[in-house]
């Protein structure tokens, strides 16, 4: 009867002990990112609930601008968005490097978000998924389109779409041999770039069917035929290229542009442990490949694309040879204040007639 109930006590101490560490994560994210079976595994082995928000970049920085770095414990902006945004607001707190299995992310990436993460010698950012945007195309119908600057050719007039967004600026100064990114620590040059690119944008108005602003939207055009080139993610072209062998994501000849989505602590979130467990348990391979074959992008994990789909890989490899690969613009932080001369630039082309 005492060794039952030693047993017993030790139990319920254990039990009390896992109730007590157990917290919920409330991770603001993107689609994809957090997949159910995911989720599921993670609660079920480490005793902590998730609570998902997706969002985007813009969404992301206003809601942690709104709370002071409140209401999450785990975000995921691209890696541009976070030392500016740092200087800027206040809204991370640093990552304690101690708390996370390094071995499990790729050096190369784990080093380069670091990098670029840093702001006051504090680093504040992890690397999760990757991946680039450049061009959907039709290739049957619109094969001279191989570089954003093609959209505007008179043979595909009406029939291409992109975003009025950041990327489509940055895409477009590189097709037309600028550098934009040489240009983010001088505003004049920078504007001087924009002031450019807005010309171009302009002129190129009438071909463009619409302006898209969501995945599933421009999807439905080029799988319509409405479209037969538009400037994308690489995930959209491979999903369609599954239904359509002549639709495909091309690597523009100005290069494809890198982001990285990483892993940030608001600086109020109050589920730290929660959040250190969930970065090194979807860092593993096995799990790593879950989240590649529902997000369709790869991750920053070692050996984590050794459970993803054959079919995925294959249209990763057509669509990237290694000089495509080498010629990847990757997005480097934003300096504080050059969003706002962008979204002066882009206004004026939705207005411009």
């Amino acid at each position: 009867m005492k060794i039952k109930l030693v047993a017993t006590s030790a139990l319920i101490a254990a039990l009390s002990s896992t109730a007590v560490s157990a917290e919920t994560l409330r991770l603001l994210t993107w689609g994809g990112y957090a997949p159910e079976d995911v989720i599921a595994a993670f609660e079920k082995e480490t005793g902590h609930s998730v609570e998902v928000t997706t969002s985007n970049n813009e969404e992301m920085i206003a809601k942690l601008r709104a709370t002071n770095g409140g209401g999450f414990d785990l975000a995921q902006p691209s890696q541009d968005r976070i030392a500016s945004a740092q200087e800027e607001f206040g809204i991370y707190k640093p990552i304690d490097m101690s708390r996370i299995d390094a071995a499990q992310f790729i050096p190369s990436m784990l080093d380069a978000t670091a990098s670029n993460s840093t702001f006051d010698g504090e680093v504040y950012g992890l690397p999760h998924v990757w991946g680039t945007s450049g061009l959907i195309v039709n290739t049957a119908d619109a094969p001279q389109v191989t570089d954003y600057v093609d959209l505007c050719d008179a043979s595909v007039a009406g029939k291409v779409s992109y975003r009025l967004k950041r990327p489509t600026l940055i895409g477009f100064a590189f097709s037309m041999g600028l550098d934009p990114f040489a240009a983010y620590g001088d505003a004049d040059a920078y504007a001087d770039i924009l002031a450019q690119v807005e010309a171009k944008l302009t002129e190129c108005k009438p071909n463009v069917k619409t302006y898209w602003d969501g995945g599933d939207e421009v999807q439905n055009l080029l799988r319509s035929g409405e479209v037969v080139a538009a400037m994308a993610w690489d995930t959209g072209g491979w999903q369609l290229n599954a239904d359509n062998a002549d639709i495909t994501f091309v690597a523009p000849e100005a290069g494809a542009l890198g982001w990285i989505d990483t892993f940030v602590l608001p600086s109020r979130g109050r589920a730290d442990d929660a959040a250190y467990d969930w970065i090194n348990f979807v860092m593993r391979p096995d799990i790593a490949s879950m989240i590649t074959n529902t997000a369709g992008n790869f991750t920053a994990a070692v050996d984590g694309d050794t459970g993803v789909s054959a079919d995925l890989k294959a249209r990763y490899q057509a669509s990237f040879d290694q000089a495509a690969i080498e010629d990847i613009n990757w997005y480097p932080p934003v300096p504080a204040g050059l969003e706002t001369l962008e979204g002066a630039t882009l206004d004026r082309i939705n207005a411009a007639k």
